[in-house]
């Protein structure tokens, strides 16, 4: 859906503050192939709202995405918040009135979102040694949030993701051996099942809002949440692409994995093995390879001409890194 924001927004800004509000300043965030993200502010009677604008670009197909809608999404918020969750307020849901199609606006939150500042900035040295703990615990609260029927969201399990990566994998004519050799030992070493709970999907240093005083503020980007096993959420935090240069820390290039576990189990979530954590890092680390992989294909055959692709794609060797590391300690 095409649509210019920046002559919407105006009216967009009268229905949150009234009829006496002014857009006051709106920028563009990021924006990929779908979906679009943007910064505004309305002012009304001497007050100031800074605000995000979520919306999606193209139109959303429930039968072929992998990600939620943004009605899903604003679900989400809702009941992760009630729980005690941290996330950026929902304010508005789009309707057709607002003329920007699927989208929804949130309160801006206060923060840091690039990894690698997190990791390395002096500012954030206070409060680094608790954000392991910090995300176990914060894990464990949207783990235990009845999961809304509102956000209809679909099941994944380990062996079933593994299987779709290798079927990518296969389906692209790549032979990697590390990869291959992941995938086998995978398929032999498959955790067994547990009670699937509320998973975010993506939960990782770069989706996290952390602020140099309190440290995680809010959680973002929701697209990817699912119902799942626990571990895949706590897992995912610590595949070595999302520690930002930072390898002997493996939560986010933070932290370690026993805060982890203990934040987790202190706020009520089951305890998780760490050798089940590991397992399911080794799995996510495989996906981003595989991800990877894609992208560069992508490129290479013509299909996209960014740049950004064949960069990202350079990183498929990061993850190989990764796993063999993961297999030569035995997982």
């Amino acid at each position: 859906m095409s649509v210019d924001v920046l002559a919407v927004l105006p009216k967009l800004a009268r229905r949150l503050g009234g009829q006496d509000a002014v857009l006051a300043a709106a920028e563009r965030l990021s924006g990929g192939a779908s979906m679009e993200t943007w910064a505004f502010s309305v002012e009304a009677g001497g007050q100031r709202r800074d605000l995000i604008l979520r919306r999606r670009s193209v139109p959303f197909d429930p039968e072929t995405a992998r990600s939620v809608s943004l009605g899903a999404e604003a679900a989400l918020i809702r009941a992760v918040r009630e729980g005690g969750a941290p996330a950026a307020p929902l304010v508005h849901l789009c309707d057709d009135a607002d003329g920007l199609g699927e989208a929804h606006v949130t309160a801006r939150v206060a923060g840091e979102t690039l990894g690698r500042k997190i990791v390395a900035d002096p500012r954030f040295d206070a409060i680094r040694p608790g954000l392991a703990r910090q995300c176990g615990e914060i894990l464990a609260v949207i783990h235990a949030t009845p999961p809304p029927a509102a956000a209809g969201l679909k099941t994944a399990d380990f062996l079933a993701e593994l299987d779709r990566y290798e079927e990518i994998y296969r389906a692209s004519g790549a032979e990697r051996p590390v990869l291959e050799l992941a995938f086998q030992h995978l398929k032999r070493n498959a955790p067994e099942p547990v009670e699937p709970v509320l998973l975010h999907g993506d939960f990782r240093n770069g989706n996290l809002m952390i602020d140099p005083k309190v440290g995680v503020s809010a959680v973002l980007d929701w697209e990817l949440s699912h119902i799942g096993d626990p571990a895949e959420d706590l897992s995912w935090l610590c595949v070595n692409s999302w520690r930002f240069g930072r390898p002997d820390r493996p939560v986010g290039g933070f932290g370690d994995y026993a805060d982890l576990l203990e934040g987790y189990a202190a706020a009520g979530g089951k305890p998780v093995p760490l050798s089940r954590v590991r397992t399911w890092q080794a799995l996510g680390s495989l996906k981003w390879g595989v991800m990877c992989l894609m992208m560069y294909q992508s490129w290479a055959g013509g299909l996209e001409a960014s740049v950004e692709r064949p960069m990202i794609g350079r990183r498929v060797s990061e993850t190989e890194i990764d796993l063999v590391q993961l297999l030569e300690q035995g997982l």
